[in-house]
């Protein structure tokens, strides 16, 4: 349904002595029909311009972009019929106009007269919670209203893809639930959804794979219950019978990937690089003759993969990330694991 290959876009210096900025340099994936697969990565990564090259918004310098088969550089008009998008902020909507007002408008963007649009309108209205506010402009309805009506929008278009640029920013933790709930009726639908967002318990809860884009470049496109079982499986917290000595925590903090020592001395937190890795814990608790009382993996949430991700912190020596065999190739038959 959506195709991205060797997408490259640098925009002009924005001043004399301002250099020029790569925003996306070569990402590349693919999502099939009915998937909902989150786009990730830092501020800067990349990710908002890659969504506005396929809604044609931006012209990127090179690559190829697909939706629905349809070359989106040069049958931009056609690619569209296909696609819904909501952007980051509050640009979605027309705030002088009525909640109906602006569902009205939109379908006739899309050549659906106001009596074809009546009744799915009256529909999603309701789904969305926003039946009472029909008649209220939307420069006074609140923030999470507003992006639930985004959301209504994009949804009254019935479009098979959507693109959501930060669906759930700046809302309250209720209504935050309230558009992940949305979030998972569209993929029920069918719908194929990219998202793109920083909130990782909708990555967690709703997206079956995520692609992690930093410095312009795609790190890793793998399914989301894989990277937490990676991840998962190198995560231990022990309890001693003696305080580390210093020397023990230098050695820990030298060797593995991330050491946390509790203020009590008995109660040490580590992740590992790799499996191999538990023997050097181990090696340096016995040469201290410190007494182990338990050794348990911890639960490890997505917002912890994604930050260990980020830094690099599963990169082997050649600077490839070090996933396991089962990651290294992803739906297409292509390396899923690129140099960062």
């Amino acid at each position: 349904m959506v195709d991205v290959v060797g997408l490259r876009k640098t925009f002009p210096a924005r001043g004399r002595h301002a250099p020029a900025v790569t925003a996306v340099d070569g990402v590349g994936f693919r999502v099939g029909r009915g998937e909902l697969v989150g786009l990730l990565g830092p501020n800067g990564a990349g990710k908002t311009t890659t969504i506005k090259a396929l809604c044609g918004l931006v012209r990127p310098d090179e690559g190829e972009l697909h939706v629905c088969g349809i070359d989106v550089r040069r049958q931009r008009r056609q690619a569209l019929r296909h696609l819904a998008a909501v952007l980051e902020g509050n640009r979605n909507l027309y705030w002088r106009l009525s909640v109906r007002e602006n569902m009205e408008y939109f379908a006739g963007n899309r050549g659906v007269s106001r009596a074809q649009a009546r009744g799915r309108i009256d529909t999603l209205l309701e789904r969305f919670a926003l039946g009472d506010k029909r008649n209220a402009l939307v420069s006074d309805l609140s923030r999470g209203m507003q992006q639930k009506l985004a959301l209504a929008v994009a949804a009254l278009a019935q479009t098979e893809v959507l693109l959501l640029d930060e669906p759930t920013l700046g809302l309250d933790v209720e209504t935050g639930y309230e558009v992940r709930s949305l979030l998972r009726e569209l993929r029920d639908e069918g719908r194929t959804v990219i998202v793109s967002t920083h909130d990782m318990p909708v990555v967690q809860d709703l997206c079956e794979r995520t692609v992690v884009i930093a410095h312009g470049r795609v790190l890793v496109d793998d399914r989301v219950d894989h990277l937490l079982r990676l991840f998962a499986s190198r995560a231990y917290e022990v309890q001693l019978g003696a305080p580390l000595s210093p020397g023990q925590v230098q050695t820990l903090r030298r060797r593995l990937v991330s050491v946390t020592v509790f203020d009590d001395g008995l109660r040490v937190q580590v992740d590992l690089a790799q499996g191999d890795d538990l023997y050097v814990l181990i090696d340096v608790l016995r040469s201290g003759g410190t007494p182990i009382e338990s050794i348990d993996r911890r639960v490890i949430d997505f917002e912890t993969v994604f930050r260990r991700l980020v830094r690099g912190e599963t990169a082997g020596p050649d600077g490839v990330l070090d996933l396991t065999p089962d990651a290294a190739l992803d739906r297409t038959g292509h390396h899923a694991a690129v140099r960062a």
